[in-house]
């Protein structure tokens, strides 16, 4: 009976992850689609507040403790926050206005190549030969993406997506580093508050105002979409997933994240991935594969 239950909860976990990636993937052309109105900073108060405020009432509603207890817990997570959501926040959108969405959402998902190359300075890990192999994978695809990109001058979407991949790899790999000794779900969910105080402070310094209306429905609903499944049901999720998955099937799930996010830019952007797209996407994607695919070694999210 305990052997059935246990064969239930990992089927439905598997389809939650399934939903998850698709929640994930379609949440980025949803952003472009948010940014056709609502200027880089005021999009992401909305998302952030929302996301926040979704993800504090899911945690309370499952028992989480959301309580942090010591200075140095709220020093390490606002850290976290700046790298993980306040630069991601950022540089994102600001990346999707100078890019094509699809290329901003692979370039990001090069993420574990970067935090295999920092986890191996600071936390001691080895620089193993699947590692190298995806480095090399990584700058290969790169070089493919990026160079015919390179006659109309230094393309800034690129270098901002892959900041943001590189941002978001540093707080991973910092969040390994300081082991804050508090409920993980309470982390993540104080990263997202400290993100948005962080954003809305930034809003008068570079917007003026805060441009959330007038709106028509459908950005609005992209604000609502972003905050609620990107962020706050996102992550709400995707922590029950890692506690009742093996680490390689959820890595599977978010390899699928990209992949979702350039059909489904396809779909709803009409964008149109050339053949040097789709060859650097590919590398990229398995330059990530072999970073998170390593049988035995857990995923960091």
């Amino acid at each position: 009976m305990a052997e059935s239950s246990h064969g239930f909860e990992a089927t439905k976990a598997r389809i939650t992850l399934v939903l998850l990636s698709l929640g994930w993937g379609v949440t980025w052309p949803i952003m472009r689609i948010a940014l056709s109105e609502i200027p880089p900073f005021s999009m992401r108060v909305g998302s952030l507040f929302v996301g926040a405020v979704t993800l504090a009432v899911l945690a309370r509603w499952q028992g989480h403790n959301l309580a942090i207890r010591s200075p140095k817990a709220w020093a390490h997570i606002f850290v976290a926050s700046l790298l993980n959501i306040v630069s991601f926040s950022v540089l994102i959108p600001f990346a999707q206005l100078a890019a094509e969405t699809s290329r901003v959402a692979i370039l990001v998902y090069t993420m574990p190549i970067w935090a295999a190359l920092l986890a191996w300075p600071i936390l001691g890990e080895r620089l193993t030969a699947s590692r190298v192999a995806g480095l090399v994978l990584c700058i290969a695809g790169m070089v493919v993406l990026i160079a015919p990109l390179m006659a109309f001058g230094i393309p800034v979407g690129i270098l901002l997506a892959l900041a943001g991949g590189i941002s978001w790899a540093a707080g991973t790999v910092y969040l390994k580093w300081a082991h804050i000794d508090c409920d993980p779900l309470a982390a993540t969910t104080w990263q997202l508050v400290f993100g948005f105080l962080v954003v809305i402070v930034c809003v008068p310094i570079f917007e003026g105002s805060l441009h959330l209306w007038p709106v028509s429905m459908q950005a609005f609903l992209a604000i609502v979409f972003i905050g609620f499944v990107g962020s706050g049901l996102a992550f709400f999720v995707w922590f029950e997933i890692v506690r009742r998955l093996p680490a390689m099937t959820a890595s599977l799930g978010v390899l699928s994240v990209p992949v979702v996010g350039v059909v489904s830019s396809m779909l709803m952007l009409g964008e149109q991935p050339t053949i040097a797209d789709v060859v650097g996407f590919s590398l990229m994607l398995a330059a990530s594969a072999c970073v998170l695919l390593r049988p035995q070694e857990p995923l960091s999210v």
